[in-house]
């Protein structure tokens, strides 16, 4: 009976005695904001075809505050089949989830925001565009991992080279 007043490991933080918490990420909700899929050209698009279609994908990652520790982050996903001229089908996907970032440091803030977050995402987004294209009659669109990491370097390059020209 004795060990029932023992504290676990780590509790002294959550327990107020002015240690500082330890960094969290939490997911606290995660829905569909919007989801459309079109076949224009059905039925006569869902016919066997002797090459594989064009299929264009496009990602983005908008991230909103909701309060001082609490963030909306929307992940888009967009995917347009084409074969030659005719548009087989196309599918958007914008899937958010609310997340809560406590004891990280300011500087961490952007890459959990659009690297760690949207990676979290992804697979359940993978999910749903792999559903609605199956849905629609095609094979399930399995979409490829995505490397957020690299897409968020290439956004803050991007973002640092319209500052320097904007600057001059």
């Amino acid at each position: 009976m004795a060990n029932e007043d023992k504290k676990p490991e780590g509790a002294a933080a959550a327990n107020g005695d002015g240690t500082a918490a330890k960094p969290a990420l939490n997911v606290l909700a995660q829905y569909v904001k919007d989801l459309s899929f079109e076949s224009p050209g059905a039925p006569g698009s869902l016919r066997g075809r002797d090459k594989a279609p064009n299929i264009a994908i496009n990602v983005n990652v908008n991230a909103n505050p909701i309060s001082d520790k609490e963030f909306d982050v929307n992940l888009t996903l967009s995917a347009k089949a084409s074969f030659e001229k005719d548009v087989l089908f196309n599918v958007e996907l914008i899937y958010g989830g609310v997340f809560r970032i406590e004891g990280f440091p300011q500087e961490h803030m952007l890459p959990l925001l659009f690297i760690e977050c949207p990676r979290l995402l992804f697979p359940f987004a993978r999910q749903i565009i792999a559903e609605a294209t199956r849905n629609g009659g095609f094979p399930p669109l399995m979409l490829d991992p995505i490397d957020f990491a690299q897409m968020f370097q290439q956004k803050m390059a991007e973002d640092q080279a319209k500052a320097k020209v904007q600057a001059s």
